[in-house]
């Protein structure tokens, strides 16, 4: 990535338990997600990246556009940099309607653009709230509307801190495709944090790890949710997540054949046309191991596969093992003794059974 197609952060900020320290370059297209547990430092790196916070022996650059840099010394007031900033609970004036905060953010601005605005509430899908009191909206609602405020004021980038936190399970439902859509349909970077592993599957193009304010991991999210370095933080929750073209469908058992390299799938038929490109997710719980191919077993996706590692779990009982499959890097998770009792070891060729895959949003 050249300077100009790169956000480039780096920088110290001590903190009452840990200190965050990040050196990282991400690119200026789709949504990096920052993920890690409570505590970890993803708030505080979002704020330091919108100025709010002021970190110590900093650089950091967007599209080219130094907004910090201690030696320089340089340093851009957060209300000079185009940044849009979500935060978990939607700041909405309660005494204005949806039309009248959307228009009050819109006058704060320092190039207002009213297309801009449009723009926003068409693809938000806000129209129809733009009479209703604030009062009135749910979580989701409110949070589109937050969202279509950010993206009024033409940012250069986009930070979402945990716009799902404070949302119950049906609301967060609702508005992932929302999310999505932006995702697919916005030219801006999008720095996206949370704890949740589903955002992470259905959201990430980048992920970047942290954990004690330290970066675990960064870069592509198949790359690094099948690397050979996972982010243990997962849990019962680890998964491969990579790309796969529709390839067949079968209309009788509304059953779709996915490939990915030179493997297939069979899953649930999701609708999708022949040929388009969907994101898929292999849970590591879901692939069990064996030494030959099964013939009488209600499992129908056998792949060939090569033991490419072998990694303790957490629990003693449990062993992670990393495969090479069809050109993919995926993790089943099996008992220490089923390891031992196939002699597992690196190189060793072996069939994974997947008892379930997943199409991603």
């Amino acid at each position: 990535m050249s300077a100009h197609d790169r956000i480039s952060i780096q920088l110290r900020l001590p903190r009452p338990d840990f200190e965050l320290s990040v050196e990282v370059q991400l690119p200026e297209q789709g949504i990096t997600v920052v993920f890690g547990q409570s505590g970890s430092g993803k708030t505080s790196l979002l704020r330091c990246v919108a100025g709010l916070d002021r970190p110590q022996r900093a650089r950091i650059q967007v599209h080219g556009q130094v907004w910090q840099d201690d030696q320089g010394p340089i340093f851009v007031p957060p209300w000079q940099r185009p940044v849009g900033y979500v935060f978990q609970e939607a700041s909405l004036f309660p005494h204005l309607d949806v039309r009248g905060n959307l228009h009050y953010g819109l006058r704060r601005a320092q190039n207002p653009d009213p297309a801009a605005l449009h723009e926003a509430i068409e693809l938000l899908g806000i129209g129809p709230l733009l009479a209703r009191e604030v009062a009135a909206l749910s979580g989701g609602e409110r949070q589109r509307v937050a969202i279509a405020a950010a993206l009024a004021l033409r940012p250069r980038l986009l930070l979402l801190d945990e716009p799902l936190a404070a949302l119950d399970a049906p609301r967060r439902q609702e508005i992932m495709p929302w999310l999505e859509r932006l995702r697919d349909q916005v030219h801006i970077p999008m720095l996206y944090v949370t704890h949740s592993v589903d955002e992470v599957a259905r959201l990430a193009d980048h992920l970047l790890v942290l954990a004690g304010g330290q970066v675990q991991a960064s870069g592509p999210v198949s790359q690094v949710l099948a690397g050979l370095t996972p982010p243990i933080a997962l849990g019962e929750d680890m998964a491969a997540i990579f790309s796969a073209t529709v390839q067949a469908r079968d209309p009788r058992w509304h059953l779709m054949q996915v490939q990915f390299g030179d493997a297939s799938l069979w899953i649930k038929d999701g609708g999708q046309p022949i040929g388009s490109p969907v994101r898929l997710r292999l849970w590591a719980r879901d692939i069990s191991l064996a030494r030959s191919r099964a013939t009488d077993t209600s499992i129908q996706n056998l792949l060939p596969a090569t033991v490419a590692a072998l990694l303790p779990e957490t629990h003693p009982s449990q062993v992670l093992v990393h495969l090479h499959c069809g050109g993919q890097g995926v993790w089943a998770r099996i008992t220490a003794r089923a390891a031992q009792a196939l002699d597992l070891q690196v190189g060793s060729a072996v069939w994974a059974q997947v008892k379930s895959a997943a199409l991603v949003g």
